[in-house]
């Protein structure tokens, strides 16, 4: 890992901005799901995850209560990495298909993940003033991911982090163009893609709102245009 990730994950999992987040993430952590009592939680802010060579970025909305905050790594260990690493296994981004904690020897190439806030939120719904707390983690990952050339914004909530920074950055005048919807393609200003998928949450999956199918053609899509 680059020094400069390095500090950049140890502040991170050292931040205490947001004392609501805390207070749950800590919370959860100490009192745990029945079916994890066993388990000794992360209860930290979870920073991000993969390649650092990555031409790909991966842009969640928050960790899972009892997933990336039980395990401290993103999009594991609950029903969102189940659906989603398989996926990455499929399109040649992951060693593995599964995910179940930090040290399951799980390797992503090409593919790094991160998240729009750090914490798990109450009811997965960050509070705006969070999101711009989070916000300068994210836009140092951005700058220091340098070889990325596309992004995949997993629901509206990332997909809005996303413009924010490019907004931030000078690469986005005007974002009243972009809306967010499943399958959409963007060629941003700096020559970065923006490519959307719904977020493989339980909501969305289980209802076939987001299928294996759908989410397959996005990564492959990404694949397609990172190898450009």
């Amino acid at each position: 890992m680059p020094t400069w990730l390095e500090i950049l994950s140890a502040e991170v999992i050292a931040c205490k901005r947001c004392p609501r987040l805390v207070e749950y993430r800590e919370r959860i952590a100490r009192e745990k799901r029945r079916a994890y009592r066993d388990c000794e939680y992360w209860g930290k802010p979870v920073p991000g995850f993969g390649d650092p060579e990555a031409r790909v970025i991966v842009l969640g909305l928050a960790p899972g209560a009892h997933g990336s905050n039980r395990t401290g790594r993103p999009f594991t260990g609950d029903a969102s990495g189940k659906f989603m690493y398989p996926v990455l296994h499929e399109t040649g981004f992951a060693n593995q298909p599964c995910a179940n904690d930090r040290d399951d020897g799980l390797v992503l190439r090409d593919l790094y993940i991160t998240a729009a806030a750090r914490c798990a939120p109450p009811d997965n719904k960050p509070l705006p003033q969070e999101l711009a707390n989070c916000s300068s983690y994210l836009e140092r990952e951005f700058h220091g991911l340098k070889k990325a050339k596309v992004v995949v914004a997993l629901g509206r909530i990332a997909f809005d982090a996303y413009l924010r920074f490019a907004q931030r950055s000078g690469a986005l005048p005007d974002k009243k163009s972009l809306v967010f919807k499943h399958g959409a393609s963007y060629r941003m200003p700096d020559r970065m893609t923006l490519l959307t998928s719904y977020h493989p949450s339980n909501q969305n999956t289980q209802t076939g709102k987001l299928t294996r199918e759908m989410f397959v053609r996005v990564f492959k899509e990404a694949r397609r245009i990172a190898e450009e």
